[in-house]
């Protein structure tokens, strides 16, 4: 399974875990302790003092957007140390913690601030840490990475990493309500609630759900709330897009334009679903020149930083005669993420071939 299928199946997997746990820490809430096992790099940081601003991320060395995460909390670290902010990454869900020292050692300097264990308790399993249940369980965070901005021992925001830029500006600047805040957080949480009951409702249908019934559900949501068309009208349009529908792209086109055109990861799946060499889906249902439209804005998004999205960004140029600028693209890509992904490299060799073979 590749990176963009395996990140899928987990946020599939987080939605329906989703309901299983009671939400008890919530943006406004006192913060949780520290409780580590160990510090592997860094500061060591033995509580939250009230008096300062902090960045609990939490991570593991099997999580492939945690690993593209990671030089972004560095360079966010440096921007604001001098302003006081302390950033500490949480080793977390592991299954065996043992692999976490060498894991930062290879990061180097790309994982510059410090960096803990979380403390599991002997004969737990790793998502029985202190921290991990304490942090993560506590409020609803079924996937990593997961970042708390934390400001005078209150949460002040949750969520990923790489949408931390703006909050975490706004908490360091001074102007930043969080009263507002944890208002918002919990409207965001209600909204959450809503949809899960429209992905229960497509889990009842069962696993032999023909496209027309699921479709009947999503055009439903959409149509009873429009704003939730960002939300369900990826699923829809891969819905179209498997089921080979002659309206796919030009769906997909009014999704990459407007719905999603802020929404990185889904115009990268978007992307990536025209492309993939093992999809099933027939050539000449795929359209290529809509594939480069989303990775392009996916790219945009992301501020060029994004391995996967980048890796997406090549192919899409690839399959559009421009070996040159996909070459260019995937050695970027492959930077980022390490050696450690066979198929990259693969086309990194492949794109070079290219570039070589037009030259006269």
């Amino acid at each position: 399974m590749n990176l963009r299928n395996a990140c899928l199946a987990a946020s599939v997997l987080c939605l329906a875990s989703w309901q299983a746990s009671a939400q008890t820490l919530s943006v406004g809430d006192d913060a949780p302790a520290l409780e580590v096992s160990k510090w592997a790099k860094g500061e060591k940081v033995n509580r939250l003092e009230k008096d300062r601003t902090y960045v609990v991320e939490f991570w593991a060395t099997w999580c492939g957007p945690c690993r593209t995460s990671i030089p972004h909390l560095t360079e966010l670290q440096k921007k604001y140390k001098d302003k006081g902010i302390q950033f500490v990454g949480v080793s977390v869900w592991e299954q065996d913690q043992d692999k976490v020292d060498p894991f930062v050692k290879s990061m180097g300097d790309k994982m510059d601030y410090s960096v803990a264990l979380d403390d599991v308790p002997e004969g737990k399993k790793g998502n029985k840490g202190k921290m991990a249940q304490a942090w993560m369980t506590a409020s609803e965070s079924n996937g990593i990475p997961t970042a708390f901005i934390v400001k005078a021992g209150k949460v002040a925001w949750i969520g990923h990493p790489m949408a931390m830029d703006k909050p975490l500006e706004k908490v360091a600047s001074g102007d930043f309500d969080i009263a507002k805040a944890a208002s918002d957080f919990r409207e965001e949480k209600a909204k959450e609630k809503k949809l899960m009951a429209i992905f229960a409702k497509l889990r009842s249908l069962g696993r032999t759900a023909t496209t027309k019934e699921q479709m009947a559900v999503l055009d439903e949501a959409i149509a009873e709330n429009p704003a939730l068309e960002g939300t369900f009208g990826f699923q829809k349009y891969m819905l179209m897009f498997q089921a080979g529908d002659d309206g796919a792209s030009a769906y997909g086109t009014k999704l990459v334009e407007g719905p999603i055109k802020d929404e990185a990861q889904a115009l990268n799946q978007l992307a990536w679903s025209n492309l993939d060499p093992d999809s099933r889906v027939d050539a000449a249902k795929r359209d290529v020149k809509l594939a480069l439209k989303a990775a392009t804005r996916a790219d945009e998004l992301t501020n060029g930083e994004n391995g996967p999205i980048l890796d997406t960004l090549a192919l899409a140029y690839f399959r559009n005669g421009e070996p040159a600028r996909a070459l260019k693209a995937q050695e970027k890509a492959v930077k980022l993420m390490g050696d450690g992904n066979a198929g990259m490299i693969e086309r990194l060799e492949q794109y070079r071939k290219a570039v070589e073979d037009k030259k006269p």
